[in-house]
């Protein structure tokens, strides 16, 4: 076990229902084994339902809500993927503000799969290059950003580090890059 994220607090944020489990699970793993404390973010308070792809899968205590989260209580945020989670996530202004939050303090954030949906409604995906789940493309284009398909991309862009992959199978590559991002933060 390292010890690159010790003493610091990383936000997963995600909607009630529709979470990927393994781009839940795996970074929340990675992030404990590099002594980072994990705090799941949800849109309500309760639990949240994880799934592998269209079937349930297990459930996951929520630390807060996004209405009651602060952005200075953290010093990093993930966005785990799966179709139904970004997109709920998108339509909920406090979520939104919250992911928006990040940007404009300058703390890292690391998103996979579907999750750059949320970064694009909330508007800071302008000249930054970044990758996902292909059909997110054009929407990303839309917003400013730059898609390119790559396991792995930092836009390291002024004032926060951005870092993304496209499905679970960039996992591994993803979570090393996601905590050196983590780690190097202020």
């Amino acid at each position: 076990m390292s010890n690159e994220l010790e003493g610091r607090t990383i936000a997963f944020l995600v909607a009630n229902e529709g979470i990927e489990q393994v781009e839940l699970t795996d970074p929340w793993q990675r992030v404990v084994g590099a002594g980072g404390t994990p705090r799941l973010v949800a849109l309500d308070s309760g639990k949240a339902q994880a799934f592998n792809h269209l079937t349930s899968a297990d459930e996951f205590d929520v630390d807060v809500t996004a209405s009651d989260a602060r952005v200075d209580d953290f010093d990093a945020l993930m966005l785990p993927g799966g179709v139904a989670n970004p997109d709920q996530l998108r339509v909920d202004d406090d979520a939104v503000a919250f992911a928006k939050g990040f940007f404009d303090a300058g703390k890292p954030v690391a998103a996979i799969c579907h999750a750059p949906w949320t970064l694009v409604e909330a508007g800071v995906l302008d000249g930054r290059t970044l990758t996902s789940w292909p059909s997110l493309r054009t929407d990303i284009e839309n917003a400013g950003g730059t898609w390119v398909d790559q396991e792995v991309v930092v836009c390291d862009c002024a004032p926060s580090l951005l870092v993304t992959s496209r499905n679970p199978d960039d996992l591994p590559a993803f979570n090393d890059r996601m905590v050196e991002a983590f780690a190097a933060a202020d």
